[in-house]
């Protein structure tokens, strides 16, 4: 090897941002033309190692910059500026089923960025790198303070820097449970005081063995907006999966809790009207003969709530919201019917005249879990079910690419949304994204 391929230089900008936040891989210093591998490797929590990897060659001056160059080759192919955090799968001879969620908000995720000579395909850790860098990413941004709740909540609340007011949201995510903290954090790290909600394996439940009522929700809103740092006339709430049934229920129903906007992902209207926790688990499991299981032994619950129902009591009336609702679905959603439920939602507020409060983002190659930009796509993985705990692998669809690119994009116009929502003017209405 001539000397001068010992000299390479590789640099991340920032080393230090964001989830969300982009970053330019700069190679330096290797020989014109050179075939090089670019390898990401970041260690979970869980102790699990994830990777990725990606081909390019060196140009005239010997350079490779991973935001302007296609990568020929590896985990993913083209101009891909994240594809080496986006594209972050479990290293070969893992455990199958391993889905990349971040616990501990407090500390960074910390990814080791290395090049290498020649188009390489396995054995990193054998080789010695050209260049390595320690790239940390992060969901709570400095100075965003993170508060345990507990007046009967189990909940954290996560406050912007600075003195505040700030607009604030409710976090649900859905049926798999636990206090999942790292939107909310992100959230925070945008100016919107955030309460992540764990309502399913909360305190209360474990206690008692009950699921909590409605009112749990409207004492979690009623906490958020009576905070002092906290604008109680700018509440949002955002759900993901189950927690969109929650979020769409509380917002028609509620005499409590009075939204300025709310965020749906990847979830569906179809519910018993008004309905607790218990009896929106119940509706579900009536119907849990629908449920498929691939010649993988992937389960699939897309079919549960299909058809969409005519009868309007075996669903939330749409037609009654009165503040903007932006629905983020995939279409290739295994897991529910969120497409599906969309364009009833869509239709029955048009039939209403309140369509003009709806905002649609639907994404033809994203499947069921549209998590913050950057966040590496499960298609399938290990799902413990709430009321058997019975373990199985879900197959939540989506194609690596184009799930990737909803998030990035839903995020971004998720953020407009709220911003316009929850920092803007008295008057209600959809944002010009995109629709159905």
């Amino acid at each position: 090897m001539d000397g001068k391929q010992h000299c390479v230089k590789l640099s991340v900008q920032p080393s230090r941002g964001l989830m969300d936040e982009k970053f330019v891989i700069l190679v330096q210093n290797a020989l014109p033309g050179s075939k090089l591998t670019l390898h990401a490797l970041h260690q979970c929590e869980d102790g699990h190692h994830w990777q990725a990897f990606a081909h390019y060659s060196s140009d005239a001056t010997g350079a490779v910059n991973v935001s302007e160059d296609s990568s020929l080759g590896g985990m993913y192919s083209g101009v891909e500026p994240m594809g080496l955090l986006w594209g972050l799968k479990p290293v070969p001879g893992s455990k199958p089923g391993l889905r990349m969620r971040k616990k501990n908000v407090q500390v960074p995720m910390v990814v080791t960025i290395s090049v290498y000579q020649g188009h390489q395909t396995e054995g990193f850790l054998d080789q010695r790198a050209l260049a390595a860098v320690e790239v940390e990413r992060w969901y709570m941004a400095p100075g965003v303070r993170r508060i345990p709740v507990e007046d009967g909540l189990t909940a954290t609340l996560f406050l912007p820097s600075g003195p505040g007011p700030f607009p604030g949201l409710l976090d649900l995510w859905g049926g798999g449970g636990q206090l999942v903290e790292y939107r909310a954090a992100l959230l925070a790290s945008h100016g919107i005081a955030s309460m992540a909600l764990d309502y399913l394996t909360c305190k209360f439940t474990m206690d008692t063995g009950e699921r909590v009522g409605n009112d749990y929700f409207e004492r979690a809103y009623e906490v958020l907006s009576q905070h002092p740092q906290v604008l109680g006339s700018r509440i949002a709430m955002l759900g993901l999966s189950l927690g969109t049934s929650i979020t769409l229920k509380m917002a028609v129903y509620s005499k409590v809790i009075k939204l300025r906007c709310a965020v749906c992902v990847s979830g569906s209207h179809v519910q018993p009207q008004e309905g607790s926790v218990a009896e929106v688990l119940d509706c579900f499991n009536k119907n849990v003969e629908k449920t498929r299981v691939n010649e993988n032994n992937e389960v699939i619950w897309h079919d549960l709530l299909l058809p969409i129902p005519t009868d309007p009591t075996q669903k939330v009336e749409m037609g009654r919201l009165q503040c903007p609702l932006l629905l983020i679905v995939g279409e290739d959603d295994q897991n529910w019917c969120a497409y599906e439920s969309a364009l009833d939602m869509k239709e029955m507020m048009e039939r209403a005249g309140n369509s003009h409060l709806l905002t649609v983002l639907s994404y033809p190659n994203a499947g069921h879990l549209i998590e913050p930009p950057y966040s590496p796509h499960a298609r399938i993985s290990l799902f413990r079910d709430i009321a058997s705990r019975q373990k199985m692998m879900a197959l939540w669809g989506g194609q690596t690419l184009g799930h990737s690119r909803a998030q990035e994009d839903s995020w971004r116009k998720m953020l407009i949304f709220l911003r316009e929502n929850l920092y803007g003017g008295t008057k209600p209405g959809a944002t010009s994204l995109s629709q159905l």
